[in-house]
């Protein structure tokens, strides 16, 4: 196989996703807290998903493993996301204890 063949089948990938906006720009807040915003979104999408699997599986229209799966992937992101929230709570007292 020729070299320019495997380079022309070869996709790039961003590193970073663009966003229209200068990564270094002033806005820095923004940057944080939209990904803070779709982590909490996705607990509280998957734990629609749980409830509507229990609902499923009550009624028998779900399999028991599916809800179980759903209520333990609800678990896991919400308990990810308490972990974030406590080291950003850590993070922030760190900070308020440094000298100024």
């Amino acid at each position: 196989m020729s070299v320019e063949r495997l380079v022309g089948s070869v996709q790039t990938v961003p590193i970073l996703p663009s966003t229209g906006r200068d990564p270094l720009g002033p806005s820095p807040a923004a940057g944080f807290a939209e990904p803070l915003g779709r982590l909490v979104g996705s607990v509280e999408a998957t734990n629609q998903q749980a409830n509507r699997a229990v609902a499923g599986m009550i009624d028998g229209t779900a399999d028991v493993p599916d809800a179980m799966i759903a209520l333990q992937r609800a678990d896991l992101t919400l308990q990810l996301t308490v972990q974030v929230r406590n080291k950003l709570v850590q993070a922030y007292q760190e900070m308020m204890r440094m000298p100024v």
